[in-house]
């Protein structure tokens, strides 16, 4: 089955945006996973509990204010240490398996090995210096046939109002397949996916 057919398959199978990903991990038997944009947990904790073949979660967020990101997630430090503290509390079942990275991507992505992740999942700052910083630094931590992920795909760049940055992971992310030569998928709930892989070759069986 070539990754088309497979991502079609998957997408039929799936009601939400959560089941895509759990169903797409788990299909492909997914193991070295990484969350950049983690906020309260609530996404990392129902993959760790419902995806067993992971052994390794890397999970990326400052957990702080960060004074020159116009967007209404940017809450105060205090606020921050409680979303941290829930992150904590929610995963604790898998603690054995997540790695938690407190810090900007630029702080701390060196901390995953090269070549390294199945795939990583993009959900952190949505404005276009955000999602570029993101995909450049997270690319080269992807081993050759991995994948990236994303939410807020959207055409409406106004995602919380003109008084906020603009949402543009599209069309930055299709810009960014498309310098690479891989393949992007536009899918149902706003998400996005990105194959290191630009030719078609066969995934799985059946």
């Amino acid at each position: 089955m070539n990754r088309q057919e497979l991502i079609k398959k998957i997408v039929s199978n799936s009601n939400s945006r959560l089941e895509f990903w759990i169903n797409f991990i788990n299909q492909l038997k997914l193991e070295n996973i990484c969350e950049i944009g983690v906020y309260k947990g609530d996404f990392a904790a129902e993959i760790l509990k419902k995806c067993e073949n992971i052994n390794e979660y890397s999970m990326i967020d400052p957990w702080k204010h960060l004074d020159h990101w116009n967007k209404p997630a940017n809450k105060d430090d205090e606020t921050f240490n409680k979303f941290y503290d829930e992150t904590i509390e929610k995963t604790n079942f898998a603690k054995e398996k997540r790695l938690i990275l407190r810090g900007k991507t630029t702080e701390v992505i060196d901390k995953i090995p090269d070549k390294s992740l199945d795939f990583a999942y993009i959900d952190g700052d949505h404005t276009l210096k955000g999602i570029t910083t993101d995909l450049i630094k997270v690319y080269p931590k992807i081993k050759d046939g991995g994948w990236i992920g994303g939410d807020d795909f959207s055409y409406n760049i106004w995602q919380h109002s003109p008084k906020f940055e603009p949402t543009l992971i599209f069309p930055f992310a299709v810009y960014f397949a498309e310098a690479i030569s891989a393949k992007i998928f536009a899918l149902p709930y706003n998400q996005f996916l990105i194959h290191k892989f630009s030719d078609g070759s066969s995934l799985v069986s059946g």
